[in-house]
């Protein structure tokens, strides 16, 4: 088995948000990952005295440990309850229900000898691999699927969109929003290897096009996560017209995890 992760800040000047973790028990019975991307909030606050790489340390935490060791749990409980360990940690002073309290994208994966469980909330991507090489993107599209304009401004998107029915989820402080993941489950068989990516990662193939998610998991295979990133900055650095990246940040943290079984 291979396991290979890479994670890079957008900026030296910020922290890196992402947080990410790839875990293979010492008995050999199987592993897990765990893939968060940190939602940064707009310069008027977020109601919170704890920054968004705490809140993803806290909550990916709570994640490698129950997915790994809670095998009675399904993924979205192990969800729901990182999520109320982690509120629970910080319910005072912190005001909860702002709509921009700390929050993450979720990717987590599970797997055994016999099956691959799997769940996804909001816009980080998993790649599931067919032994004979076709390539399967799960992906939350919510955010695809808001009306034109919902996403014009961060105080338009809170209003109407974010953590509300309709429009996207991530996981924030409302344990119940884990039932709104994309889950499943599939045969161990039926799957050769696996990739987990944050949207700063995934802009290989959902801005700059260069590829599609088979060619995707390709670079990954052979160049590496860093590989796959370091890519992603050259074009970044390339955009100077911003053709591709047209409002979106120029450098945004990125984060790969590859599995092959």
């Amino acid at each position: 088995m291979r396991m290979e992760l890479a994670t890079e800040s957008g900026s030296p000047e910020r922290p890196n948000e992402d947080w990410v973790s790839a875990a293979l028990p010492a008995c050999g019975q199987g592993g897990a990952l765990v893939l968060l991307d940190g939602v940064t909030p707009p310069e008027g606050g977020d109601g919170c005295v704890h920054s968004v790489p705490w809140f993803t340390a806290r909550l990916g935490g709570a994640l490698a440990e129950l997915s790994s060791s809670r095998r009675d749990l399904t993924l979205t409980e192990a969800l729901a309850e990182s999520i109320r360990r982690t509120a629970d940690t910080h319910r005072s002073p912190c005001d909860l229900s702002h709509v921009r309290t700390p929050q993450a994208t979720v990717v987590l994966a599970r797997w055994d000898e016999q099956e691959i469980e799997y769940l996804v909330l909001s816009d980080s991507v998993l790649l599931l691999e067919s032994p004979d090489g076709a390539v399967r993107a799960v992906l939350d599209d919510r955010l695809d699927r808001l009306p034109p304009g919902t996403l014009a401004s961060e105080a338009v998107a809170d209003a109407r969109a974010r953590n509300k029915e309709g429009g996207f989820f991530t996981a924030a402080a409302d344990h119940r929003v884990a039932s709104r993941a994309v889950t499943g489950r599939l045969p161990r068989a039926e799957v050769r290897s696996l990739a987990a990516l944050t949207d700063g990662a995934s802009r290989w193939t959902e801005k700059f096009r260069v590829g599609d998610w088979t060619a995707t998991l390709e670079l990954l295979r052979k160049a590496g996560p860093q590989g796959l990133i370091d890519r992603v900055r050259e074009l970044e650095r390339a955009d100077t017209d911003r053709r591709f990246l047209r409002r979106s940040k120029t450098h945004d943290d990125a984060t790969a995890v590859l599995v092959e079984f």
